[in-house]
């Protein structure tokens, strides 16, 4: 009986040591688990939800082909609730149970910054293309910390060099009051008289989540502007709108990515006609094949969702992911990842600038899109381009 329980307790042992020595579903040669957290229920889940249906949508297009280099992507994501303390939960799951490789295509800059410790430091897992960040992620660099979302502070820039390029020279930037709406807005009056030294550029500030945009307009008018930047959300973008329209102001008006919204074209209806934007991907409503490839797998893997700006992040992030696992020739684990992160070049998916890293710079790109709306939709105007450094 002595050797009976044993040998069965040995048995046990060898077979716990063999289940911890293959690291879960992520070490199979068949299969790459990552993960990410995302805002599926709460305030913004407006974001959270199609931003994830997106991403979903390429990663299953690509398992549909078989994969990367023969390899099934498994994405494990989980509702954060956009709330910090539960991204740092869902990490430790995602990390220690799941067994990912990585943290891939996910959102939130707070929610994310707040499992660095664990997940970049402690865990050596890379977080890869997340929707949000500032300057600080990457200057100066961290270790497994990649991204590609221009800054906003850099789509700042663009919306002063483009305001002074088309020939304002009265720039009033109307922004909500909390520091990181303000910290965006100043960034717009050293571009504009980068482009033009001529250039004034004033500022409002507005209380955040204001509604009733009426006295907001009369201080617009008073200032008799040439052009004004939005530095604000959708729905605040939508009634400065309204209110504008209603009152006669036609004075230009320019925002930064939030703006380049399908709801802001939803609720201020013919108000938003001729709106200038800047936006991280091109419009979903363009004609060229990339764009075309990403409506096609919208309708087949996610319908229900709408192919718009928010979905298209999603893709993106998604594809640039993809597109970079590729080039790893051997076993795809986080130190591969973070090593092809490092040394990828000119990776192009067609929708969101070209991305070049490096050892360095583990930052993608600064460049945006100019888009337009005409005839009740954002259009892309031109290509993408750099905006001013900031100094």
């Amino acid at each position: 009986m002595t050797r009976s329980l044993i040998a069965a307790a040995t048995a046990l042992l060898a077979l716990a040591a063999s289940a911890c020595g293959t690291q879960g579903p992520a070490a199979r040669d068949d299969v790459i688990r990552i993960g990410a957290w995302y805002p599926l229920t709460g305030a913004v889940a407006s974001f959270g939800i199609p931003e994830r249906a997106g991403a979903d949508a390429y990663f299953k297009s690509v398992n549909a082909r078989g994969g990367i280099n023969g390899r099934k992507i498994d994405w494990v994501v989980k509702d954060n609730a956009f709330d910090p303390q539960q991204t740092v939960q869902i990490a430790r799951r995602l990390v220690d149970q799941d067994g990912v490789v990585a943290i891939v295509a996910t959102n939130g800059t707070a929610q994310s910054q707040a499992t660095f410790p664990f997940v970049l430091e402690q865990s050596k897992v890379p977080v890869l293309n997340t929707l949000g960040g500032d300057a600080s992620w990457y200057q100066p660099t961290r270790d497994g910390l990649f991204g590609m979302q221009t800054l906003y502070e850099d789509q700042a820039s663009a919306l002063g060099q483009w305001a002074a390029q088309d020939g304002a020279k009265k720039v009033l930037v109307v922004h909500s009051d909390p520091a990181a709406f303000v910290n965006v807005a100043k960034e717009i009056g050293p571009a504009a008289r980068k482009t033009d030294p001529s250039v004034r550029v004033k500022s409002l500030s507005v209380k955040f989540q204001t509604t009733d945009y009426s006295p907001v307009i009369s201080k617009v008018k008073r200032e008799k502007p040439d052009a004004v930047v939005v530095i604000l959300a959708a729905a605040e973008a939508a009634s400065y709108l309204k209110e504008a329209k209603l009152q006669g102001l036609s004075t230009p008006v320019y925002g930064y990515a939030p703006v380049a919204a399908q709801s802001t074209l939803t609720l201020a209806g013919k108000a938003a006609e001729g709106v200038k934007a800047v936006q991280l991907v091109k419009s979903p409503n363009d004609d060229d094949p990339a764009i075309k490839e990403f409506r096609s797998a919208m309708a087949k893997y996610e319908r229900g969702q709408p192919a718009d700006f928010i979905t298209l992040w999603g893709w993106a992030a998604a594809k640039a992911f993809v597109e970079i696992a590729k080039t790893i020739d051997g076993p795809i684990t986080s130190e591969a990842l973070a090593a092809a992160y490092k040394k990828a070049r000119a990776v192009d998916t067609g929708v969101a600038p070209v991305l070049n890293f490096s050892p360095e710079h583990h930052l993608g790109t600064r460049d945006v899109q100019k888009v337009v709306v005409r005839d009740g939709r954002w259009e892309s105007q031109g290509d993408f381009f750099t905006p001013p450094s900031r100094d």
